[in-house]
C-alpha cells in the first residue's frame, strides 16, 4: 500500500486533477476537503502520512489549518502545495509546521517525490524557491558575522544530506554527544524547534543547499 495522502484545496479541478495523478503514481489519496477547517478535522480523523494543504481557502486559510494541526498533533506532516511565492506567506507556512512548500507549477513527479521525502522527515522546498531564497541571501552586506560557526554549517549541511546523527558523528569523526550539541546550538541560533525548521531557515538564509 502506498503513502496515504490528504488534499486540502478550494479549488475542484485542482484537486481531482491532482488525485488522479497522484493515484496513477500509486500514492493513497485518502480524502479531500475544499477549506482549511474541514481539512484540519479530516486530517485528525484519517491521520494521513502527508497533507497537500494549499494556502488560500475560504473559512480557515491554510496556513491557520496548519498551525493547529501541528499543536493538536505534532505528528502530523503538511507540504504546503499553493501558487504563493511571497517570501511573507513563505516564512508564515514555515513557522507555522510546514515541512515544505511546493508551487502549483511543479510537476506530479516532484510532488509526489516531495510526498515521499516529507513523509520520511526531510525537507522539502521547490526548486526555483530555493534559488530565489539564495538570491535573497546573497544580497545580505558581505560584512556580517556568520550566525552560524563553521562545524555547526557542516553538521547542518549533511543533516540536509539526509544523514542521521551517528552517521553525521562518523563522518565528522566527532561524538554523538558533540553532534547533539551543535544541533541544539543551531536550534537555538536559528530560532527552530527541530531539524525541519532549521533545515529551511538555513535554506532560506543561503546557509545550506538543497540537493
Amino acid at each position: 500500500m502506498g503513502l496515504t495522502v490528504l488534499l486540502v484545496d478550494d479549488h475542484t479541478m485542482m484537486r481531482q486533477g491532482l488525485r488522479r495523478g497522484l493515484e496513477d503514481e500509486g500514492v493513497n489519496v485518502i480524502g479531500e476537503a475544499a477549506d482549511g477547517e474541514i481539512g484540519f478535522r479530516m486530517a485528525l480523523e484519517l491521520r494521513p502520512d502527508v497533507v497537500l494543504m494549499d494556502v488560500s481557502m475560504p473559512n480557515v486559510d491554510g496556513i491557520e489549518a496548519t498551525r493547529r494541526l501541528l499543536k493538536a498533533d505534532a505528528r502530523q506532516c503538511v507540504v504546503m502545495l499553493t501558487m504563493h511565492m511571497d517570501r511573507a506567506v513563505i516564512d508564515s507556512a514555515l513557522r507555522a509546521g510546514a515541512s515544505g512548500y511546493l508551487i502549483k507549477d511543479c510537476s506530479i513527479t516532484e510532488v509526489v517525490e516531495a510526498i515521499g521525502l516529507a513523509a520520511n522527515g526531510d525537507t522539502v522546498l521547490s526548486k526555483n524557491l530555493a534559488s530565489l531564497m539564495l538570491d535573497e541571501a546573497h544580497k545580505v552586506e558581505v560584512n556580517d558575522d556568520p550566525l552560524i560557526s563553521p562545524r555547526e554549517e557542516e553538521v547542518l549541511q549533511l543533516v540536509v544530506d539526509g544523514l542521521g546523527t551517528g552517521e553525521i558523528a562518523a563522518r565528522l569523526f566527532i561524538s554523538q554527544k558533540t553532534v547533539k550539541n551543535h544541533l541544539a546550538s543551531i536550534y537555538e541560533k536559528l530560532e527552530a524547534r527541530d531539524r525541519t525548521q532549521a533545515v529551511l531557515t538555513a535554506v532560506r538564509m543561503g546557509i545550506v543547499r538543497l540537493k
